[in-house]
C-alpha cells in the first residue's frame, strides 16, 4: 500500500480545476497549491452565467453532447465531449454535497434547482448561483473544503516562472514571490490549472491574472500546444469609455435580451436562425459588423432588456445590476452599450482525456489545457464543467500513476536557483505590454487576414529582442504574454479557413474535408487529428 506521505503534488492555480484536483490529490500526499493573487482570485471567480450540466438522464446527456459538438464547428474531439457531459452530473452532485448553494425555485434547501438557457443550448440546463455569481459560489465551496484539509498548503502571491525538469521529467516549478524573491517548489508531478490568457488582448473580460503563464511555461519546456488560433470573443462586454470591459452574461440573452444597432433595429435574426441565442462566434462577429458605419466610423450596439417582463432583473442579475448602477444604467430601463471582448481560449497545452500532457510528470486541466472538448468554439457555460470534470480526472490519473510506480516520490535534490538580474523599468515593461495587447486586438482579434498577421508576426519578432529577463512578476507576465501572442498569431496565420472563433477575411469558408487541430511544439506548427499519432512538424516559427 502507498504511504500517504510518499508523494508531494504541485498544483498551479486556484480556480475550479486546481481546487477540485487538490482535494483528490491530498488523499495520497501533500499538495502545494500556488496562486498569483488571493486564492479566490481566478477566472472561476468571474464566471457569471452558470454551469451547464445534463442531470435528466441519458437523453439529456445526448442532447448536451449534440449541442457541444454543434457549437464547436466541426472540431470537437467527441470522446472528450462525451466525458464532459457524462461525468458532469455526478461532479455537480458532489458540489451540492460539499455545500455549493445553487439557486432554487423556493427558499427550501431541497427544492428544485433553477435552470436557464443560454446561447446554442437546445434547452434550459444552466445552473446558477446568487443570480449571476456562479463561479464565485463554486470557488467558495471548493476553497472552504481545501482550506480545511491539512494536507493542502495554499501559497498566495506566487508567480510561476518556468517548469523544472530532471531527467526529461517535470519535477516542479520555479517561482517569483512577493518582493521578487525566487523560490523552487518540487514534487512528484505538476498539475497546471493556471487558467487562460485574456490579457494578451487589449479588450478582455478576464482578470489581470490571466496572462497565459501555464501555456507559456509548458511550451518552453517542450510540451505540445494545440488550437491557439481559437480565442473566443464574448459578444457582450460593457462598452463605456470610462468603464472596464465588464462581462454581461450570456444568461441575459437567455432571459430574453435583444441586440439592437445604432438605428434601434434588432439585427440578430438576419444573421442566424437562433438570433441572440446563436453560438458566440456568430453573435460576436455580427455585433462587430453592425458597429461599422458606411464610412468606416464606429457605431454603438446595444443590449436591450426593456421589453422583458415577469422577471425581476435586479434580483436575477444582482452583480450585473450593481455594476451598471455605478454608471447610471439599469437593465430594465436603459439600452446597454456592448462590444465583443476576448473571453476564453479553446486551445492550450495538449492533454489526453486524463489530463496527461506530452511531458512526463506534467498534467493540465481547465482553460490552460486543450483536450479538444470545445473544438473551434466553446458552448456557453461548459467552461466551469470542464474544470470540474477534467480537474478530477487529472488528479485521479496522477494518483493512479503514483500507485503504479510510474511517478517518483517527492524526495529530490535541486540546485538553488540563480538570482535573477535586476528588473527592467516598470514604465518600459508596461509600455511593451500595452503595445503587444493593442497589436493583438488589431491583427489577431475578431477578424484576421494574412497582411495583418504577417505584420503582427514581424512586430512580435522585433519585440522579442527587447524582452526583459523575467526578474519580476511584471516581466514574467510580459514574457508569457509574448509567447502566447506568438502562438496565436502563428496558428492563425497557418489556418487558411474560417472556423468557429477563427475568422479570416481572406479565407472566409471552411476548408473541404475533416477539420484538424493545429499543433505547435518547439517552434514548429502542423495540423493533426487528436486520434492519430503525431505527424512530423512542418512550419517553423519565425
Amino acid at each position: 500500500m502507498l504511504q500517504e506521505s510518499q508523494f508531494h503534488w504541485i498544483v498551479v492555480g486556484g480556480g475550479i480545476a486546481g481546487l477540485r484536483a487538490a482535494l483528490t490529490l491530498a488523499a495520497v500526499g501533500d499538495v502545494t497549491l500556488l496562486t498569483k493573487e488571493r486564492a479566490s482570485e481566478s477566472n472561476t471567480h468571474y464566471a457569471q452565467g452558470g454551469i451547464a450540466v445534463a442531470m435528466g438522464g441519458p437523453q439529456d446527456v445526448e442532447l448536451h453532447l449534440r449541442d457541444t459538438i454543434r457549437a464547436g464547428d466541426g472540431l470537437v474531439f467527441e470522446p472528450a465531449a462525451r466525458v464532459l457531459v457524462e461525468e458532469g452530473a455526478p461532479r455537480v452532485e458532489e458540489l451540492l454535497a460539499w455545500g455549493t448553494e445553487f439557486d432554487r425555485s423556493t427558499a427550501l434547501k431541497d427544492s428544485e434547482l433553477l435552470r436557464t438557457r443560454e446561447a446554442a443550448h437546445s434547452l434550459p440546463r444552466i445552473l446558477h448561483a446568487n443570480g449571476d455569481a456562479t463561479g464565485r459560489e463554486i470557488g467558495r465551496a471548493l476553497l472552504v473544503r481545501a482550506q480545511a484539509n491539512p494536507r493542502i498548503q495554499i501559497h498566495e502571491g506566487i508567480t510561476t516562472r518556468d517548469l523544472l525538469l530532471e531527467g526529461g521529467r517535470v519535477c516542479g516549478v520555479s517561482t517569483i514571490g512577493p518582493g521578487d524573491d525566487v523560490r523552487e517548489f518540487t514534487g512528484s508531478a505538476v498539475l497546471l490549472a493556471s487558467g487562460g490568457a485574456g490579457q494578451v488582448y487589449s479588450e478582455t473580460t478576464n482578470p489581470p491574472v490571466a496572462t497565459g503563464d501555464g501555456i507559456a511555461m509548458a511550451y518552453r519546456a517542450g510540451a505540445e500546444i494545440c488550437d491557439m488560433e481559437f480565442y473566443q470573443f464574448h459578444p457582450t462586454a460593457l462598452a463605456l469609455p470610462e468603464a472596464p470591459r465588464f462581462l454581461l452574461s450570456e444568461a441575459l440573452r437567455g432571459e430574453g435580451a435583444h441586440l439592437r444597432n445604432s438605428e434601434g433595429d434588432r439585427f440578430m435574426p438576419r444573421y442566424h436562425e437562433l438570433a441572440e441565442l446563436a453560438p458566440r462566434d456568430v453573435v460576436a462577429r455580427a455585433i462587430a459588423r453592425e458597429a461599422i458605419g458606411p464610412h468606416g466610423e464606429r457605431l454603438p450596439v446595444y443590449l436591450d432588456m426593456r421589453h422583458v417582463t415577469g422577471t425581476d432583473l435586479r434580483t436575477r442579475f444582482p452583480g450585473i445590476s450593481a455594476f451598471l448602477n455605478q454608471y447610471g444604467l439599469s437593465l430594465a430601463h436603459h439600452l446597454i452599450p456592448v462590444s465583443p471582448a476576448a473571453h476564453y481560449l479553446m486551445g492550450g497545452v495538449r492533454t489526453d482525456l486524463n489530463g496527461a500532457t506530452t511531458l512526463p510528470g506534467l498534467y493540465a486541466a481547465g482553460e490552460v489545457a486543450c483536450t479538444g472538448v470545445h473544438g473551434a468554439n466553446r458552448l456557453a457555460s461548459n467552461s466551469l464543467l470542464e474544470g470540474l470534470v477534467f480537474g478530477a480526472r487529472a488528479a485521479d490519473a496522477m494518483v493512479a500513476a503514483a500507485q503504479a510506480g510510474s511517478l517518483p516520490n517527492a524526495a529530490r535534490t535541486i540546485s538553488p536557483p540563480a538570482a535573477p538580474p535586476a528588473p527592467a523599468s516598470d514604465v518600459a515593461v508596461s509600455q511593451m505590454r500595452d503595445t503587444l495587447r493593442r497589436s493583438m486586438w488589431a491583427d489577431a482579434g475578431l477578424l484576421r487576414d494574412e497582411v495583418g498577421l504577417r505584420a503582427l508576426r514581424a512586430r512580435l519578432a522585433a519585440m522579442q529582442r527587447e524582452l526583459p529577463a523575467g526578474a519580476s512578476r511584471a516581466e514574467v507576465e510580459l514574457c508569457n504574454l509574448h509567447t502566447v501572442a506568438q502562438l496565436i498569431a502563428e496558428c492563425a496565420l497557418e489556418r487558411h479557413e474560417s472556423r468557429g472563433a477563427h475568422a479570416r477575411t481572406d479565407f472566409p469558408a471552411h476548408l473541404p474535408g475533416d477539420a484538424r487541430h493545429s499543433r505547435v511544439v518547439q517552434g514548429r506548427v502542423d495540423f493533426i487529428d487528436f486520434q492519430a499519432a503525431p505527424a512530423a512538424a512542418a512550419t517553423t516559427l519565425r
